[in-house]
């Protein structure tokens, strides 16, 4: 106690200045803190980080661009009555009745069947010739020819190496008095075709088109290409007949084609 008492002052003293020495040294580390806390910021204005560039989503212009590459389509035509009022048509039914005008004319027509025309040959008969080779006796029908008698079953006598206005016989396979079957050439096509008794040939050569029309009742049967058409008080000709249309002109040749069954 009496060293504290004899010497407190230089002890209070000695706690000064270790004070004053932990405050200076603190100054140090809070002056380096703050100089090096400076030169980082103006370094990140001076020199900023620059973040990479991601794509550019385009998805909203490409799908404008898209949008122009479609033209747009104006029905000034069907759909649109300020330029083209709808027009009607008084039918001839007892009594008239009025009917838009576009459900008159070819647009009205419907095709309610096709059928297949064939050119069909076939094997009838073998007919022995003394002293001969065998004729054989082959049938030709086209149906799809231009006149009634054309369209006739015909008998043709041939014999290997004859020929037809429809064909040559070319060889006969099997026994000449009984072939399995003849080997005949197609003069339109130069097809090679086999005909025997069991098993004719058979090519589609054309169709036959049923049309109604029914804005007057009108129903045409077992029509050809070339078959004249009269209703809504034009005439119209079949032009073509395919597998699953008819195609119809008019004198101004215009065309129209009908697809088979499908409804006005």
């Amino acid at each position: 106690m009496d060293f504290l008492k004899k010497h407190y002052e230089k002890l209070l003293l000695g706690v000064v200045l270790v004070g004053l020495v932990v405050v200076v040294m603190f100054l140090l580390f809070k002056v380096a803190a703050e100089k090096q806390q400076l030169e980082d910021l103006s370094t990140s204005l001076t020199h900023p980080r620059v973040k990479l560039l991601t794509n550019l989503d385009l998805t909203g212009p490409e799908k404008a661009f898209a949008r122009l590459a479609v033209p747009a389509l104006i029905d000034l035509s069907t759909t649109n009555r300020l330029f083209n009022p709808m027009a009607w048509q008084q039918t001839r039914e007892t009594p008239p009745r009025l009917i838009r005008a576009e459900k008159t004319g070819p647009t009205a027509a419907t095709v309610t069947n096709i059928a297949p025309l064939y050119l069909k040959i076939t094997l009838d008969s073998v007919t022995l010739v003394p002293d001969g080779p065998p004729k054989y006796v082959i049938g030709v029908q086209k149906e799809a020819a231009p006149t009634s008698a054309q369209r006739l079953k015909k008998p043709a006598y041939c014999k290997v190496g004859d020929k037809t206005d429809t064909f040559k016989l070319e060889a006969v396979n099997g026994p000449p008095d009984n072939p399995t079957n003849l080997v005949l050439t197609l003069n339109d096509s130069g097809e090679r075709v086999l005909v025997s008794k069991e098993q004719p040939f058979r090519r589609v050569d054309g169709y036959i088109a049923d049309i109604r029309y029914d804005p007057e009742k009108l129903v045409k049967t077992q029509q050809r290409v070339g078959a004249n058409l009269h209703f809504n008080g034009e005439d119209y000709k079949i032009a073509s007949i395919a597998q699953t249309e008819v195609i119809l002109s008019a004198p101004n040749t215009k065309h129209w084609t009908i697809k088979a069954n499908a409804p006005p």
